[in-house]
């Protein structure tokens, strides 16, 4: 990644997605490629810890994941799978099969999905409503690709603090 590139948002327009949901795909797009950076030489063995035991790099990877993934599927008027209540439910559960770079890789997929999705939806749409949740909550496909987008950008935010404290904290106990 590019130190000297702006951010995404300062790119210009991302092709093909609708004026409305440019700031949508900006974000997840930016969230994608610092999640990238963050992770550079990150300790595999670091990966479940949970420092001051808040919520563990793992857990925050997997999330980010998972929430672009559920809000789609609300977006699309559709239920939550069996499979998907299953990867909710394992969120930040300690697994030594899971590996940075899957994690990261799925990420990538995940946000490049939902930009395929943006792509796809086509204004006049965007107020329709939408049922979240088994209670139904009542939201619109516009507010379920916002959430997705600046939830992405929080817990790239929390990301980037527990990575910071896990590699520091890794690095003095082995000065």
């Amino acid at each position: 990644m590019n130190k000297n590139r702006p951010e995404v948002w300062l790119r210009g327009k991302i092709p093909d997605v609708p004026d409305l949901l440019q700031p949508a795909a900006h974000a997840l797009l930016q969230s994608a490629e610092e999640v990238e950076k963050y992770m550079i030489g990150f300790p595999e063995e670091l990966l479940w810890k949970k420092p001051a035991g808040r919520a563990s790099v793992g857990f925050h990877l997997q999330h980010l994941t998972g929430v672009t993934d559920r809000m789609l599927t609300y977006a699309k008027a559709k239920k939550l799978s069996e499979s998907q209540f299953r990867y909710l439910k394992d969120e930040g559960k300690p697994n030594d099969d899971i590996s940075v770079e899957f994690l990261v890789q799925k990420f990538q997929e995940k946000v490049n999905e939902a930009i395929d999705f943006l792509k796809n939806t086509p204004e006049n749409i965007l107020t329709e409503y939408r049922p979240v949740g088994r209670k139904e909550l009542p939201s619109t496909i516009i507010g379920l690709l916002f959430h997705a987008a600046e939830h992405s950008q929080r817990h790239v935010g929390q990301l980037l603090v527990t990575v910071s404290v896990l590699k520091d904290s890794s690095d003095s106990l082995q000065s």
